[in-house]
Parts: structure tokens; sequence; C-alpha cells
């Protein structure tokens, strides 16, 4: 052989050992892939630690958890299919319909999921599931012995400067008026909005907690926060001072006439360009597991979507909860109706 001949051996061998070497990396990265899931959450990373840990011992699958405070439907858009989110995980209905929304899900069909999540708390087409509950419930001064109040009768003259509330534009709070427009049209939830602001005791603002705050320091009777502020204050969680808050108040479940009590969720969907798709779906039936909703349900006071598991003591004592049967995807095409009646009756001002 002539050394022309032994070069181009050499560098057809180079080239066939090359070539190889990518068509093994090429095999093995997805089977490495499978190994692990992506997690965009703006939930913050301390709340679902130790779900997320379990998760990985139990299936042996690491997740590998990215937070994103803000904008995590444009992250992922901007992404594209470069994208390496699997499972897209955020607070507030609203949040998950702008996900969808802005076309950054795909639909899932999975007979674990449909049968821990209520039909009305979860995507009708499979985009996005609810993992757990917090409910838009009444604070009230433990002097007045309230034991039972619908959403209807806070708009009652009786409540006439007593009533605070934080920002009407607050999603906690367009959720529950585009619920009322969801039960009475707008015309009707109009007139109720009015008489909330008329109820006023003072500007809306701050937040659940400090409305307990203002009920113990008389400056109303009555105000509308969400269940799971009243386990971190009685908890102590949140220090002495906020367990003094949530000693002054009886905590109600509101109902609406002909109807339940609203909920807010927080939920997860499956990102549109998934690469690990098999592992997040498998992240997602875990997360409503009773193992999983149990601890929902002990870390940050919430309600667990799955039926039979566990309710933190505390927020057991509230009373059964009566979630109320209209369908959250069918609340939600009332929410920029609300935020516009909210500015419409000036309740802010």
């Amino acid at each position: 052989m002539n050394l022309a001949s032994s070069n181009r051996r050499n560098a057809l061998l180079t080239i066939l050992s090359i070539a190889t070497g990518l068509s093994a990396v090429s095999i093995a990265a997805p089977a490495a892939a499978q190994q692990a899931v992506n997690l965009y959450t703006t939930r913050e990373p301390g709340l679902i630690k130790p779900l997320l840990e379990k998760f990985a011992n139990k299936t042996g699958i690491k997740v590998n958890t990215v937070f994103v405070k803000d904008g995590l439907a444009e992250r992922v858009r901007a992404e594209g299919k470069r994208s390496p989110a699997d499972v897209l995980m955020t607070v507030d209905y609203g949040k998950l319909l702008d996900l969808v929304d802005k076309g950054v899900t795909q639909p899932v069909k999975s007979d674990v999921l449909e049968k821990a999540v209520p039909a009305n708390l979860r995507d009708p087409k499979g985009h996005w599931f609810s993992m757990s509950m917090r409910a838009r419930i009444l604070y009230a001064d433990r002097k007045l012995g309230l034991k039972s109040v619908t959403y209807e009768g806070l708009a009652d003259p009786k409540w006439k400067g007593g009533l605070c509330i934080r920002s009407g534009q607050h999603p906690y709070n367009t959720g529950l008026i585009a619920a009322y427009i969801a039960h009475h049209g707008a015309e009707k939830a109009e007139v109720w909005l009015k008489g909330l602001k008329a109820n006023l005791a003072r500007k809306p603002g701050g937040n659940d907690r400090a409305v307990a705050r203002d009920i113990l320091g008389g400056i109303c009777k009555i105000g509308i926060g969400n269940s799971y502020y009243v386990g971190l204050m009685r908890s102590g969680a949140g220090g002495e001072a906020q367990k003094k808050w949530g000693a002054a108040i009886d905590a109600i479940l509101p109902v609406f006439e002909k109807g339940g009590t609203h909920v807010n969720i927080s939920g997860a969907a499956v990102a549109l360009h998934a690469p690990n798709r098999a592992n997040a779906v498998k992240l997602l039936e875990y997360l409503v597991s009773g193992e999983a909703q149990t601890s929902y349900a002990e870390g940050n006071y919430e309600y667990p979507v799955k039926q039979g598991a566990k309710v933190d003591p505390i927020i057991a004592k509230l009373g059964k909860l009566t979630i109320d049967p209209l369908p959250v995807s069918e609340i939600v095409k009332h929410r920029k109706q609300a935020s516009e009646l909210v500015d419409k009756v000036r309740f802010n001002n």
C-alpha cells in the first residue's frame, strides 16, 4: 500500500470512528434524558421541594427545577422548540389559561389524572390539571358570632363601613368576581360590586393577612381572604403578631346561592415541546397521588384536589368545603370582564 492509499485509509477509519461515536451519543442521549424531567415553576421552590425529592426517590427521575417569577408563558414561547421545559407549574387559573392561550402547552390523556382531578378543576381538553386549591372565604370579627354567609350577602347594606379587602384587581378578587358573573350575569355582578364598594371600611389594598390584622384593630368587621392564610397565621408560621390576627377572626366558607364555595387553584401543564414528555406525565400523575396531595395540604395549608386526601387540621376546622360546581374553564371566560367591572365602578378609588 503506497503512502497516499494509507493516508486515505486512515482518514476513512477516523471518519467512521467519529460517526460511530456520534451514533452512540445520539442513542444514549434519549436514554439519559428519560431519567430527568425539567420543571418551570412560578411557585416558590421551597414549597414543592419535598414533593419533588419524594418523586425522584420513588421513580429515579431527577427533577431539574427552574424558578420563573414572572413571564412564564413568554419565556417558554421565546425558547420555542429548543425549550427544555417539560412541566409548567403556576398558581391561579388565569395564569394557567395564559399558558394555553399563548400556545405553550399540549393536551394530556391520563386515566390517573382524570380520576384524581374533578372535571370542573381541569381543562376539558387536558391542557392543564389542578394540583391544589385555596378557597376564597370570609374573615369575620369573632364578636359577631357569624356561622354562615353567602357571597351575595356581602353586598348587604348592613355591612356598610365594615368590609376590608385587598385590591379589586388582584387575581384572587377578579377570580371571585368572574365567578359571580358566571352565576348571575354581568349586570347583577356590577350591582353587587357597587354594593361591596359601598360597604368598604377602607380603601382596598394590602394583602389578605392585612385584612385579618385590620379586623383585630377594629378598622373593619368582615373581610375577604384566602383559606390558606388562616393556616399560615394560626400556625404561627408568620410570627406571633400574625398568630394573633388569625386568632381574632372566624373563618367562614361562604357559598353562592344555588352553588358552592369559590376556589382558586395551583396547577400544572405539560409543555408543548417537552423533551421528556413521558416523565412529565409521570410527575403530574405523582402530584395527584394521595401521598403528594397530603404533602401539598401540609406544606402550605391548601386543599387537596384528590378526594379523600388528608386536610391539615387547622384548615379542616373551617368546616366541610363544598366546591362550587361551576367549571373553572367557564369562570375564566369572564376574568377580563371582571377586571373591567372593577375599573368601571372605580372599586379601588
